[in-house]
């Protein structure tokens, strides 16, 4: 889940659910209060409007007692002059946070209440003043603060009284004040209770991938890239760690070519430092030889001086293959593509090569099977150096007294395929994949005649795939190996004018 979604869930929860909850405490303590007060006050059918109203609730809770007053009064006025009368209803009355006041003419004649009612007194209302309804009453403000309701009656002796039911407005019933009490108490819990839970859903779901990140930072800042980091969500953190995860991952890969490309290198150096110890250390003796007088007749000195030349040929071929491994890692081949004619490049390619071959007593032969106007667009230097590495190799991995090279150049549609075939001890098949891979060996061992860089062919591979061909092999061992390479021709695509 998005944590802008996150924080809009919130919101609207932390104001809804409060709202709801407290709705719903504030429904189920005035049920409770509201059959409580009828079980301890004797009050019938209490509504929400009579709880919130706290006189009209005062009114009810002594209306029974009041009615029986007016009946008694009725009945028998001088009751109100027993004192034992008086006692038993001021009992009742206590019950109910009320207390009885009776007066005679104008004097008092008895009050229910422990304290000074001074000031009360003086404010209750004359004989008659008041209405007569049990379910009415008259509150008196000031400095009283009291519900009071009357019951107005003649005596025997004919004189008038008052009898008057005290309650204190200050003196809510408990249940009122247990209300108030029990709901602030509850709104405060729900918030509580609907904050932390909402700052735990908030924090799960931020701190779980969050701490997974903080794991992750420190595996890299120790340099440990061997770890997975696995987080599901939608949220924006889960998506950066998903992005961490993937930088991660090509960090290790980074890491991991930085390690082959180092191992390549050291296996590079020491490959050409073994190639070129060879042929220095020929010079070197050639050189010794000529300088000793070894060489005293013109066939020898010819023959050393020759010997010398190609030494030096051969290093300058391993140093070219070093600066051009270099260039070849770098992307910086320097190309420059023209039109070539097949026949032409070939035939000046085969004839270059045929002196040296001939020299080394290998046998070439040569079928070109082109019309004499193909073309293809290439760069004619490094397809020399193909071919040059290609039969390089072949000559390099001859084992029989007499070896053949065997180049043939065929038309293959909109391609010219190039077959260079050798009888040389031929590749094994589960080598043959891998023959084009940089340092690729088929043989570990390495000596003097059969050295090289071991990128000859990689070169090869890159050069081809440059002029956008292909390059494969197939080999027998024992046998020979046969290297087939492809490149478009070039065709002149008409122009409507």
């Amino acid at each position: 889940m998005k944590l802008k979604t996150r924080l809009t869930i919130a919101f609207f929860v932390i104001i809804i659910v409060p709202v709801l909850m407290a709705a719903a405490a504030f429904v189920g303590f005035v049920s409770y209060q509201l059959k409580s007060m009828e079980e301890s006050y004797g009050v019938d059918d209490l509504t929400y409007e009579s709880f919130s109203n706290s006189l009209q609730m005062l009114s009810k809770s002594t209306q029974n007692i009041f009615e029986g007053m007016q009946e008694k009064a009725g009945a028998d006025a001088d009751a109100f002059l027993d004192t034992t009368y008086l006692e038993e209803l001021n009992e009742q009355l206590r019950g109910r946070h009320s207390y009885l006041v009776v007066r005679k003419e104008n004097a008092l004649y008895y009050s229910g209440s422990s304290g000074s009612i001074t000031r009360l007194f003086l404010e209750l209302p004359d004989f008659g003043e008041s209405s007569q309804a049990s379910d009415s009453g008259v509150y008196i403000g000031r400095d009283v603060d009291a519900f009071v309701k009357q019951v107005d009656m003649t005596f025997r002796d004919g004189s008038q009284g008052s009898a008057f039911v005290i309650t204190a407005v200050n003196a809510m019933v408990p249940q009122l004040r247990s209300f108030v009490r029990d709901m602030l108490v509850s709104i405060v819990v729900i918030l509580m209770i609907t904050g932390l839970l909402l700052a735990a859903w908030l924090y799960s779901g931020i701190n779980t991938p969050l701490k997974k990140l903080k794991e992750a930072t420190q595996n890299i800042k120790e340099g440990n890239l061997d770890f997975v980091m696995d987080v599901e969500g939608e949220d924006e953190i889960s998506e950066l760690c998903r992005d961490f995860e993937e930088m991660r991952q090509r960090l290790k890969e980074t890491a991991a070519q930085k390690v082959e490309y180092d191992k390549e290198n050291k296996e590079l150096i020491s490959n050409i430092s073994h190639d070129l110890k060879t042929p220095i250390t020929a010079v070197k003796g050639y050189v010794e030889g000529i300088m000793d007088g070894v060489a005293d007749t013109p066939e020898k000195m010819d023959k050393y001086i020759r010997t010398i030349y190609n030494k030096a040929n051969e290093m300058d071929r391993l140093i070219n293959e070093l600066t051009f491994y270099s260039k070849i890692d770098t992307n910086r081949i320097p190309y420059t593509f023209s039109k070539i004619n097949v026949i032409d490049y070939f035939d000046d390619c085969v004839e270059e090569m045929g002196v040296e071959l001939e020299a080394e007593g290998i046998e070439l032969s040569y079928f070109n099977y082109v019309d004499k106007d193909t073309q293809v667009i290439a760069d004619a230097e490094q397809m020399k150096r193909v071919i040059n590495n290609i039969i390089g190799n072949s000559v390099k991995y001859l084992d029989k007294p007499k070896g053949y090279i065997s180049i043939r150049v065929k038309d293959v549609g909109d391609f010219i395929q190039v077959e260079i075939e050798d009888n040389g001890k031929g590749i094994a098949a589960k080598d043959l994949p891998l023959i084009f891979d940089r340092f690729y060996r088929t043989d570990a061992s390495r000596n003097s005649s059969q050295g090289g860089s071991g990128i000859g062919l990689s070169i090869v591979k890159k050069i081809v795939e440059d002029h956008g061909g292909k390059i494969w092999a197939s080999s027998k061992l024992g046998a020979g190996t046969i290297m087939f390479f492809v490149l478009r021709k070039y065709q002149e695509v008409p122009v409507n004018e």
